[in-house]
């Protein structure tokens, strides 16, 4: 090196380890397609809803954006009741799938052993066939004179869910216990798998130190199990409640024109009445309704660590 040449400036610590942009870019660039889906599948159709649930007009006429949002205060002034209907409907088939569901994801997590994945695929099974065809065998299941009734009858059960307001006639189709029955059936597994999950992550020695301490099974699951499981919880009732309030199949197929959800509501304004307005109304009131009440439950399960 000459006298008169610079020496070269020392490298900046931590330089060589720098990302470059290029890489600094690629998660981005490969969240682009899954916002792009977003942005066309979900984005753009709210907004057009949004701009439908504020127009005037008929079908015939056409219809036009008048800002007319007195379109919301009628349409669940008319139509509250199908709301309640709804959230109890839905709340009904959620903690009946909680208090099925949890008995079956321990037993899968805990004592199934080597028949573990044979169980699962059997939770799972259901899913291999339509939802449609699922929930007309229902039909037949509960279908008058048959054996699930005839069972029911004899014990006396029909009596109570009558006088609850459940049933009538000694019947169980055309009545709220069908509707919930078949939201039940239908999204079960989508409780068992979640509770499944969080289970199966809970470290087998909390449970051999518990007992070590002499807990008793009892307070083992009080205090190790369910603690530990809540997130499985809360994904499992997040998971079953959201669809089955807006469920209409259900309620088409086996109930009648007194036990309507409000899903059933929004088909028939959409595809019968062809009012186009109040149906994107009646879904907007129904997603801020199951918003609000999804809001509040997160907040008091005391857990912001889901499945």
């Amino acid at each position: 090196m000459s006298a008169t040449e610079a020496p070269p400036a020392p490298a900046e610590p931590g330089a060589a380890r720098r990302p470059s942009a290029r890489r600094r870019l690629v998660p981005y660039w490969l969240l682009l397609p899954g916002i792009l889906w977003l942005l066309v599948f979900f984005a753009l159709p709210m907004v057009y809803q949004a701009s439908t649930s504020v127009q005037t007009g008929s079908l015939e006429k056409g219809f036009e954006v008048t800002w007319h949002f007195r379109t919301y205060w009628d349409a669940f002034a008319e139509y509250y009741p199908q709301f309640i209907r709804s959230l109890l409907y839905a709340g009904t088939a959620t903690v009946l799938c909680l208090l099925l569901g949890y008995p079956l994801a321990y037993l899968i997590a805990f004592r199934a052993g080597r028949w573990r994945n044979l169980v699962l695929v059997l939770v799972i099974a259901p899913f291999f066939t339509s939802f449609l065809i699922r929930t007309l065998a229902w039909k037949t299941i509960l279908a008058d004179g048959g054996a699930v009734v005839d069972a029911l009858n004899t014990l006396h059960v029909l009596d109570v869910t009558a006088w609850l307001g459940w049933t009538e006639n000694n019947r169980v189709l055309a009545t709220p216990m069908a509707v919930v029955c078949g939201l039940t059936y239908n999204f079960l597994p989508f409780m068992i798998l979640p509770l499944y999950t969080s289970l199966d992550r809970i470290d087998g020695r909390l449970h051999e130190a518990a007992g070590d301490l002499y807990a008793t099974p009892a307070t083992t699951f009080r205090t190790v199990t369910l603690p530990l499981s809540m997130p499985g919880v809360v994904s499992g009732t997040l998971l079953t409640f959201i669809p089955a309030s807006g469920d209409y199949v259900n309620a088409e197929l086996l109930g009648s024109t007194d036990t309507k959800m409000v899903g059933s509501v929004i088909q028939t304004q959409f595809l019968r009445v062809l009012d186009y307005p109040t149906a994107a109304a009646l879904s907007f009131i129904l997603m801020a309704v199951v918003l609000f009440v999804v809001t509040v439950y997160i907040r008091r399960s005391g857990t912001e660590d889901l499945v």
